[in-house]
């Protein structure tokens, strides 16, 4: 995850999960399995809704923009699904300052998904086609008890899965932002006034 960060804001890009790669077993009502999410599925989100938030650990209070706000930029590559963001809020810069932002996560519903059993004897989740809602910055807090999927239930009754937790090699970076010089505006030269032609004029009236 490379960050950067600048006076008022910070920039951060990396991988919020890799696509075709088995999760560490994780934690649902149902008992632990593995999920794997298959290449396209992102993509296939990404087409069909215009907008997805940018959270702080999952916290709808904590909204931090979106593709809509102009702020986050998601796309699947050959590795994943890769997010650019730009955020001005002032606990992120901090958290950022610290180092204390870890990974990322993210929010989905299921649309198409295969189980069966994994040669670790885990049941895996194929999933093969979702509906993104957000992805999460992770901070320290949510570090190493959220190394798992855990589930929400909504009102509604519909499922909320939260990805496994994905972290790399993390480089931060301070931009230090240039110093505007004062432009000195150089002084006109005093201009000399000949008054040798006056003199004469008046020395003409005189006589």
């Amino acid at each position: 995850m490379e960050i950067r960060i600048r006076a008022d804001s910070v920039e951060i890009e990396g991988y919020v999960n890799s696509v075709e790669r088995k999760s560490k077993p994780l934690h649902s009502r149902m008992g632990k399995f593995v999920e794997r999410i298959c290449k396209g599925a992102f993509k296939r989100s990404l087409d069909r809704d215009d907008d997805v938030r940018l959270l702080l650990n999952h916290d709808r209070g904590k909204d931090l923009g979106g593709i809509k706000d102009g702020n986050l930029e998601l796309v699947e590559d050959n590795i994943g699904l890769k997010a650019r963001a730009t955020i001005t809020d002032p606990e992120v810069i901090k958290k950022a300052r610290n180092g204390d932002l870890i990974g990322w996560s993210f929010g989905f519903r299921d649309r198409d998904v295969a189980m069966k059993t994994d040669e670790d004897g885990y049941p895996i989740r194929n999933v093969r086609d979702l509906d993104l809602e957000e992805v999460s910055l992770l901070d320290r807090t949510k570090t190493p008890a959220y190394d798992g999927t855990l589930v929400a239930v909504r009102a509604d009754e519909v499922e909320t899965y939260f990805g496994e937790t994905f972290t790399d090699e993390l480089n931060i970076r301070e931009i230090e932002e240039p110093k505007t010089e004062e432009v000195q505006t150089p002084e006109e030269p005093v201009k000399q006034i000949d008054y040798s032609e006056l003199d004469k004029l008046i020395a003409d009236m005189k006589s």
